[in-house]
């Protein structure tokens, strides 16, 4: 991100939300809370305030955290806390206090955390586990001066499964020496080694270091000077392995989102694929891949200690663009919805597919609208009461059709393919003008070619936010959008002229709140 925002992560909240996220916990009124317009209904927000990346993703006793930059005075960017929220399946959330506050070394930017099993740290006394944050401080003070070292890496752990923090009185565990943009540390225990790696970004590349304690750090390597999209800032590393889906092959990701540079605009996601040998990560990679072409998915990073190894991840449903422009009242932003990461070979190259995580699919509930097909060279216009909050499953080989979703305004959401070319267009979707870069341009992206006969389409509307998901999550596109009134009209338009699209079914999302 910008210097003025900055780091990786979240808040979300259970079916009954019994608890605000401020240091008194209320109780919040369903009736008055998550009933506002443009309120998501099954992906995570803040009960009120501005909220951005995701941090210290991690599962620990049975519980899923997530942490998230968070400003509780407005719902612009201001001095950044970390927001947390709990949950037993990264679908239901309860909301809890603010786990850390500014101190005298500065606001508290991105990070990540880990559950210390082997107390590498000292911190767990008779026994106890600590979970450790490690996290940017950003001094405004030294900003303010002109000076290139205002930010710096701190820990603090918690011996109560998160619930409350104590910051390492030897902060900062690793000063500055000089680099603008230093933030963002992502870490995670290197089984060969036997000690934690540490991933950071220092303004146009990453840098790894190591530690047997977390607390002294010994610089590594680094990687990506002169590969990849370089067109902004890089923000919110991560790596981690993945087996190839198709070979079984062990292979390295790198996440590094980047604002601006994206694809479509602003903020976005790229990744790498290669080696890492506990000191160094390689790759042969030189050009981009992204993540998600859609341009409201940022800073997202995967989660530490999934019970079973699953690579899970979550970004913030935003743009630096126009972030702090979107036309909410009394919250700002929402997290995607969690998304399992797997890698695949497709034409030779190695592709990260991101796709919904099963409980998200049992959110589906009443079938709004049940199988149908549009034949070749027609078109079906379809009302379907609730289709603002319903996952919308097609499966067709048409390589011309376009999908209206539209609403007594006539505004309209489309989504278009043509000559291999997926496109986003809500220049026409509703409120657009709050920020010049929101509504300018049609999003676009390369289909990649399909191994099936037919692809399947996945689209999750949620309110004021299309995910739409190709062949499993090789391609997706994450949109916010803003309706003056919901969409109630599907209109899909089929100008291929050999294949038939079938709407496998229409159903609706259940509210998590």
């Amino acid at each position: 991100m910008n210097r003025q925002v900055i780091s990786c992560f979240l808040i979300l909240a259970m079916v009954a939300c019994k608890q605000e996220q401020k240091e008194t916990s209320n109780p919040m009124d369903k009736e008055a809370v998550y009933q506002e317009k443009y309120r998501p209904q099954f992906h995570f927000t803040p009960s009120e305030k501005w909220m951005n990346d995701p941090n210290g993703l991690v599962y620990n006793d049975g519980w899923y955290h997530l942490f998230y930059q968070y400003y509780p005075d407005d719902i612009v960017w201001g001095p950044m806390h970390w927001g947390h929220a709990m949950s037993k399946d990264l679908v239901h959330w309860e909301h809890k206090p603010i786990a850390l506050y500014p101190d005298e070394h500065g606001l508290i930017f991105s990070g990540s955390a880990v559950v210390d099993k082997n107390n590498t740290t000292g911190f767990g006394k008779n026994g106890e586990t600590p979970l450790v944050a490690i996290f940017t401080y950003h001094s405004m003070d030294g900003e303010k001066e002109g000076r290139s070292d205002y930010q710096t890496q701190g820990i603090a752990y918690s011996l109560d499964n998160g619930v409350t923090w104590t910051k390492y009185e030897g902060n900062p565990v690793i000063p500055n020496k000089g680099i603008k943009d230093f933030r963002d540390p992502k870490v995670f225990w290197h089984e060969p080694s036997s000690f934690w790696v540490l991933t950071l970004v220092a303004g146009d590349h990453a840098q790894f270091y190591s530690s047997k304690n977390l607390k002294d750090w010994s610089y590594m390597s680094d990687f990506g000077k002169t590969q990849g999209a370089h067109g902004g800032v890089w923000e919110c590393p991560d790596l981690f392995p993945l087996p190839v889906e198709e070979t079984g092959e062990e292979k390295w990701v790198l996440l590094i989102s980047i604002n601006p540079g994206a694809p479509n605009g602003g903020s976005g996601t790229q990744y790498f694929v290669g080696e890492f040998d506990g000191t160094t990560f390689t790759s042969d990679q030189q050009e981009p891949k992204w993540l998600d072409y859609g341009t409201d998915n940022y800073a997202g990073v995967t989660y530490n200690n999934v019970p079973n190894q699953d690579r899970i991840f979550i970004g913030w449903m935003s743009n630096w663009d126009y972030a702090r422009n979107t036309p909410t009242e009394k919250w700002r932003s929402a997290m995607t919805v969690p998304r399992n990461l797997a890698l695949h070979q497709v034409e030779g190259e190695y592709t990260l597919a991101n796709y919904p995580i099963a409980c998200v699919g049992e959110l589906t509930s009443d079938t709004l609208l049940p199988s149908t097909e549009v034949p070749v060279a027609t078109s079906d216009t379809l009302y379907v009461k609730g289709l603002h909050q319903s996952e919308i499953r097609l499966k067709t080989a048409s390589k011309q059709m376009k999908l209206l979703f539209k609403n007594d305004k006539n505004e309209v959401l489309q989504v278009q393919v043509a000559n291999d070319t997926l496109g986003v267009d809500r220049r026409l979707s509703g409120q657009v003008d709050f920020q010049e870069n929101f509504g300018a341009r049609i999003h676009k992206a390369p289909l990649f070619p399909s191994k099936k006969e037919q692809r399947d389409f996945r689209i999750l509307m949620d309110r004021s936010s299309m995910e739409l998901f190709v062949d499993q999550g090789l391609l997706v596109f994450t949109e916010q959008v803003f309706p003056t009134e919901p969409y109630h009209t599907l209109i899909i338009v089929n100008e291929d002229s050999q294949h038939p699209i079938l709407v496998e079914s229409i159903k609706r999302m259940e509210s998590v709140w």
